[in-house]
């Protein structure tokens, strides 16, 4: 893939580590691609980062016709900088545009305008504990008419946004609330792809939860609406009597690759781990007769964020005493470790740019 360079006039001053939070800035260049039925993947560019001009009739705007991934670039100790698994969000990618019948955008070239773009770009990988360079690769369909069809015409892009941590409480244990009323998805729907409007359709609840001093809520299915799903934007784990559980991937969960990564630790460390459906009841049993022994969040923005209550129907539970539990910590230190260059990747997870 050959990648047409254009630098801006002027570049920006970068923002203190200490006042990055999650998404506010980005860097200095963006990637961009253009898709045209029948000539394919074409003009593959970056150019200075800014606003895009779009048809007033695109096809995302009025039919969500669009899919995204979220990666992050690390900071190693030696100042080298590197990758977590970015094949593996090429490869999501392109079962999310499958899935909404986007064209897929080969796992080479996003590799190769990743690597590009950052090396652009890399006194904007930041440094400092906790932080790093957040990647969002995004495919919107182009089309400039109002007919419902597939799409004919599609962009992809990708920005990039120096972060710190995801929640404002950090590592500390953060308050759910479990769902009864909305459900973010069902099986054979969008659930499992990484689309806006799946995230869009869960704010409703997200709002609801907020206003009663939750960071997020936990979602059950949208068929029986009594078994685990989600948290918010992560996928969620139970330690329950020393095993973990975890949602099973059936359709409706998207399977994220923070989740895949610590299912993968799990065994290789010997530490019980089962992918099955969790009753909302067995969960609430678990919290009341004291089995629950730790919970947690996990997903590419936070990694891993512990759970310290829980509230279902009003009755509140508390996560081990409110504390981030032995596991979790130790999970996140793995993790993070391997991702930031300090601990040995065995996996072969890691990616120098």
């Amino acid at each position: 893939m050959e990648i047409k360079i254009t630098h801006p006039d002027t570049l920006k001053e970068k923002p203190e580590s200490s006042k990055l939070g999650f998404g506010k800035f980005f860097t200095d260049h963006m990637f961009v691609a253009d898709y045209t039925a029948g000539q394919g993947w074409h003009d593959a560019r970056i150019v200075p980062y800014g606003n895009i001009s779009i048809s007033p009739a695109c096809t995302a705007l009025h039919y969500g016709a669009e899919i995204f991934e979220g990666l992050k670039a690390y900071r190693r100790p030696d100042g080298e900088i590197q990758l977590f698994r970015p094949i593996e969000n090429a490869r999501r990618m392109n079962r999310s545009a499958a899935r909404l019948t986007l064209p897929e955008f080969p796992e080479e070239d996003f590799i190769e305008a990743l690597k590009t773009l950052i090396n652009l770009d890399r006194d904007w990988v930041p440094s400092e504990p906790n932080t790093s360079l957040y990647i969002r690769p995004f495919l919107i369909g182009n089309d400039e008419t109002l007919g419902v069809h597939s799409v004919q015409n599609a962009t992809f892009y990708i920005i990039l946004s120096p972060v710190g941590s995801y929640y404002k409480e950090g590592l500390n244990p953060v308050k759910i609330m479990i769902e009864d009323e909305d459900v973010r998805a069902v099986r054979g729907g969008t659930g499992e792809a990484k689309c806006g409007g799946n995230y869009a359709a869960s704010n409703r609840a997200g709002y609801r939860a907020e206003q009663k001093g939750y960071s997020q809520v936990l979602w059950l299915d949208g068929v029986e609406r009594k078994y685990i799903e989600e948290v918010g934007a992560m996928n969620v784990m139970f330690k329950i009597n020393g095993t973990v559980v975890t949602p099973a991937l059936t359709g409706s969960i998207l399977p994220g690759i923070t989740r895949k990564s610590i299912v993968e630790m799990l065994k290789k460390e010997g530490i019980p781990v089962e992918e099955r459906r969790l009753s909302v009841e067995e969960l609430a049993q678990s919290m009341a007769d004291g089995s629950l022994e730790e919970a947690f969040g996990c997903g590419t923005a936070a990694v891993v964020s512990p759970i310290g209550e829980l509230c279902y129907k009003d009755q509140v539970y508390i996560v081990n005493e409110g504390k981030i539990g032995e596991l979790t910590q130790h999970l996140y230190d793995t993790l993070t470790g391997i991702q930031w260059g300090k601990l040995e990747d065995t996996y072969g997870w890691t990616m120098k740019i």
